[in-house]
């Protein structure tokens, strides 16, 4: 059994309308609900009528995030290993078909960004790549694991799906956690966005986290990208498949992210607009359907927007990001994945954090917890 099993009882046209449908008094349950919410309240909080209780959603999601998780906020930082990629993804900067200049970092690059990245604190460190298995498959992760992994405290990747004996595999070299998005849950659309490429298989990627909870990773993070397709019926699919794998892989944490279609070479506009009020809704709508869920903020967003998101039910941030391979100590420019917003350093968005009462963590919790 996977994910699959579930999701294949669940239309788009279905979930869309349990959303839709929903009254102000299923919002008001949802809120005034004591213990752990279901998808009901989840799709009653994300609805257009939960609109007028964006305070009161803005209220519980701050209380809520502060019993969990305290005063504190994790910052991490994405390492770019390469930007070669065999997929077509009419999204994504990397995409084969943008023909810009590629480059997979070898060890010495590798090493040099990691004395860039240890000059600024960072002990969270993700770990990005294109997908080309050629080129960067398991071996080539496996061995930058190796390279990395006395550098810091906790190692993440986004990189491409892999079987269950893959994961086992870059697990015992230190790979905390994985994150792997779905980019839409709408399954008629997702191959129009994924016309070439392993990535095109929406099966396969669907039943990514299940081989992960499989092989036993610490953490899995679930998302889709913002401005394909309906936000809400999308959210609607996120908890679905969170309630899912937290039931069946109780012993894992999870995380979800809310990246917003940015600007990159070659790539499409968005398709549905995602407003910051609807941002907003998102965020506090599902910190008070999962309270033990992180909540990931990255770079794509404003430096404004990212300072009041902060209190809503933030748990990690991004800083002083770079989407290139060999961005930060390599002055030869070679293909973004996407424009960043936020371009302050590491050093001035902790000084916010601070400012807002927030600490700053810069070493991953659940590794010292562990």
């Amino acid at each position: 059994m996977t994910f699959l099993d579930t999701f294949e009882r669940h239309s788009w046209e279905g979930m869309a309308e349990r959303i839709n449908s929903k009254q102000a008094a299923d919002v008001e349950r949802a809120l005034n609900r004591h213990g752990k919410r279901d998808l009901d309240d989840f799709c009653a909080l994300i609805s257009p009528v939960a609109v007028p209780y964006l305070e009161q959603m803005a209220q519980l999601s701050y209380k809520l995030t502060r019993k969990r998780f305290g005063n504190t906020t994790q910052l991490y930082i994405p390492m770019y290993l390469s930007n070669e990629c065999h997929n077509i993804c009419t999204y994504c900067g990397f995409s084969v078909h943008n023909k810009l200049e590629r480059r997979t970092l070898n060890q010495q690059q590798i090493m040099q960004e990691v004395a860039a990245i240890k000059s600024h604190g960072f002990e969270h460190l993700l770990l990005v790549t294109g997908e080309a298995n050629r080129t960067v498959g398991v071996d080539y992760l496996e061995q930058a694991l190796e390279w990395v992994r006395p550098y810091f405290s906790s190692l993440s990747m986004e990189v491409q799906s892999l079987d269950q004996a893959d994961y086992e595999r870059l697990i015992k070299k230190g790979l905390n956690s994985v994150l792997l998005y779905q980019e839409t849950y709408h399954r008629d659309n997702y191959k129009q966005y994924h016309p070439k490429g392993k990535k095109g298989n929406f099966e396969y990627r669907l039943e990514t986290p299940d081989r992960l909870g499989r092989a036993g990773i610490h953490r899995i993070g679930l998302g889709t990208l913002l401005g394909l397709e309906d936000w809400r019926t999308d959210a609607g699919f996120i908890a679905l498949h969170l309630g899912y794998l937290e039931r069946q892989y109780w012993q894992t944490k999870y995380s979800i992210s809310l990246p917003r279609l940015r600007p990159a070479a070659g790539v499409q506009s968005p398709n549905v607009e995602v407003t910051d009020r609807d941002f907003v809704q998102l965020i506090c709508a599902y910190r008070i359907y999962s309270e033990n869920v992180e909540i990931s903020l990255s770079t794509r967003e404003c430096p404004e927007f990212r300072d009041h998101l902060l209190k809503l039910g933030i748990t990690s941030m991004s800083a002083g990001s770079k989407t290139e391979p060999g961005g930060y100590s390599i002055e030869e420019e070679a293909l973004e994945q996407f424009e960043i917003s936020d371009e302050r350093s590491a050093e001035e968005v902790a000084a916010m954090i601070r400012r807002q009462g927030f600490e700053p963590v810069w070493k991953d919790w659940d590794s010292v917890l562990g």
